[in-house]
């Protein structure tokens, strides 16, 4: 009898325990590069390139030592981040981000384009 109690008892202890983990498998991460084509007129450009180029910014924002330039027109809005290079050189733009006036998406090189025509200025 104590014999059976000690078996039982042992038998609910194991249904508490853990099923062994299954082993997980997970998709690798696949990283595209962001197309650069028609962005020459920005990618890698400094502040001073982009305002002759766009005008004057109606927005500059500095946050350490990042910076974003935004350029609008009546066709799109142009946010431009610049950062320094890692040898501390001069911030240049690393990533632009474009959006019609009401926010709907438009192409990246379509809104540089629109922009560079107003011919640097408002």
């Amino acid at each position: 009898m104590k014999r059976a109690m000690i078996v039982g008892g042992a038998l609910l202890l194991a249904g508490c325990g853990e099923a062994a983990p299954r082993p997980v498998t997970v998709a690798p991460i696949v990283l595209r590069p962001i197309p650069t084509t028609g962005l020459e007129r920005v990618m890698g450009r400094d502040a001073a390139e982009l305002t002759r180029t766009f005008g004057a910014p109606d927005a500059d924002v500095r946050e350490g030592n990042a910076r974003k330039l935004q350029f609008k027109g009546t066709i799109c809005v142009l946010d431009t981040y610049l950062y320094p290079s890692k040898g501390g050189g001069e911030a240049t733009v690393t990533y632009v981000d474009t959006r019609q006036p009401d926010g709907s998406p438009i192409d990246r090189a379509s809104c540089v384009a629109a922009l560079a025509r107003r011919g640097g200025g408002k």
